[in-house]
C-alpha cells in the first residue's frame, strides 16, 4: 500500500522539529560550556545577505503549521516570529509540534490532488490537481525564478518539504559554522546513530 499524504508530512514535520530542538540545545549548551556569548549562536548567519538563527527556526514552524492548515484546512495558530532567545525558540518549536500532533490523519485523506493556494509577499501560487506545465514567473526586483507548478501533492513536493528543509538545514549550518560541535546524526536524529 502506498503511503498517505499524512504519513508523507506530519510525522516528517514533527521528527524533524524534534530534530531541531535537540541540535538547538546542544548548541546552547556548547556555547555555555564554551564561554561563548549566546548571542553568537542567536545572530549568525550564513552570509551577510541571509537571515540570522531565529528566522530559521521560524520558517521551519511556519512551514510545517502553514502546510497543515492549507493542506489540512485546520485553523492557523498565528505566531508573531519576534523570539531573540533560545528559550522562546524552544517554546516556539513545542508549540508547532504540538500543534501538528493534533492533525487527525484522516483529514488529509483524498487531498492528493486537492487544489493548494498559497498567498505569499512574492506572488500567489496554486498548486492544482490537474497537470499543467509550468509556468514561469522572473520576480526582478530579487531576480528569483519561479516555478509555479502542478499536482496538489506536488504542493508538499515541491515547496512545503523542501522549504522547511532549507530552514533546516540553515540552521544547522549556521550552529555548525560558529563551532557548535554537531554532525549528521544530530540533523538525521539520535534515533538513527549506527550500530556498532
Amino acid at each position: 500500500m502506498a503511503p498517505t499524504l499524512y504519513e508523507l508530512s506530519i510525522p516528517l514535520f514533527v521528527r524533524s522539529l524534534e530534530n531541531l530542538h535537540a541540535f538547538l540545545k546542544k548548541g546552547e549548551q556548547w556555547a555555555e560550556e564554551n564561554n561563548v556569548a549566546k548571542e553568537k549562536l542567536l545572530e549568525g548567519k550564513l552570509a551577510d545577505d541571509m537571515k540570522p538563527l531565529p528566522f530559521q527556526i521560524q520558517s521551519c514552524s511556519n512551514s510545517s503549521k502553514l502546510a497543515a492548515v492549507r493542506m489540512c484546512g485546520i485553523e492557523n495558530i498565528p505566531m508573531e516570529d519576534n523570539e531573540t532567545t533560545f528559550p522562546q525558540l524552544y517554546e516556539r518549536i513545542e508549540k508547532t509540534i504540538d500543534m501538528l500532533k493534533k492533525v487527525d490523519p484522516s483529514s488529509l485523506e483524498g487531498k492528493d490532488n486537492a487544489t493548494v493556494e498559497m498567498k505569499t509577499p512574492f506572488g500567489n501560487f496554486e498548486f492544482t490537481g490537474k497537470f499543467q506545465p509550468p509556468a514561469v514567473m522572473w520576480l526582478s526586483l530579487r531576480r528569483v525564478l519561479r516555478l509555479i507548478l502542478a499536482l496538489g501533492i506536488s504542493y508538499l513536493q515541491k515547496f512545503a518539504l523542501p522549504n522547511f528543509y532549507f530552514h533546516e538545514t540553515t540552521a544547522y549550518a549556521i550552529l555548525r559554522h560558529v563551532g557548535v560541535p554537531v554532525g549528521k546524526w544530530d540533523f538525521l536524529g539520535t534515533d538513527m546513530q549506527p550500530k556498532k
